[in-house]
């Protein structure tokens, strides 16, 4: 008999130490901007103490996460008319280091974020391009070939012209995988390296004459580089 009424003493006593639980998570607390009167202003949510940076989003390192210089210095270019194209303080070497893996990585991200308006090779010939939405720059041609690899990053980040940034959706070493993949295909196209020769100015193309058949005042035509902007997916 002792023995049942110790028993239930010890059942009821966990019964009672069970009900007076009072866990962390039910501790009182406000909830995200509801109001108080603790505060002189009225806002339970409080500012952050000035100069607070979240662990991991110093990025002191200003060439790496914007793809600029730190100090001033535009670089200036021209585009094919020859009117001056600026890339203001855009940095002209990668600041990560560029490799076998960095370019798999940069051709799957090219894939899937920039291949739709840009095409395969750069040049501007997406499919929704050939569905109809506005043709995005070449490239391939003298002004991109030639503009720094922060433009790039640039542009991918924070957007150009109808085409938004992509920063949210991009991490920043997937987008400089983007820029060196980038910076390969147009070496693909353009394997020389050299700019493309332009024939002088109100001379037509010559047919199919030999260029011994020529007349002796008329230049040879002059091959464009390898860009093969007139076909649907350039050369591979």
């Amino acid at each position: 008999m002792l023995r049942n009424k110790l028993l239930g003493l010890i059942i009821l006593s966990v019964v009672v130490s069970a009900g007076c639980r009072y866990d962390m998570e039910d501790q009182p607390r406000y909830r995200v901007y509801k109001p108080t009167t603790w505060f002189a202003d009225g806002r339970s949510s409080r500012e952050l103490p000035e100069g607070t940076v979240a662990r991991g989003y110093l990025r002191e390192n200003r060439a790496l996460y914007t793809g600029k210089l730190d100090v001033s210095a535009g670089t200036a270019q021209t585009n094919e008319a020859g009117q001056p194209v600026t890339f203001p303080d855009a940095v002209t070497e990668f600041p990560v280091p560029v490799t076998k893996e960095t370019l798999d990585i940069g051709q799957t991200q090219y894939n899937v974020n920039c291949a739709l308006c840009h095409g395969a090779f750069g040049n501007g010939d997406g499919m929704i391009v050939r569905r109809g939405f506005p043709k995005p720059p070449n490239f391939n041609d003298d002004r991109l070939r030639n503009a720094p690899v922060g433009h790039f990053f640039d542009v991918a980040s924070n957007g150009w012209g109808k085409m938004s940034g992509y920063a949210a959706q991009v991490s920043v070493s997937n987008r400089w995988a983007i820029v060196a993949y980038i910076r390969t295909l147009q070496l693909s196209q353009n394997p020389t390296g050299t700019a493309p020769a332009a024939l002088p100015a109100n001379t037509a193309k010559p047919a199919t004459a030999k260029p011994a058949e020529q007349p002796a005042n008329k230049p040879a035509e002059v091959p464009k580089a390898n860009t093969n902007e007139n076909q649907a997916g350039g050369n591979k």
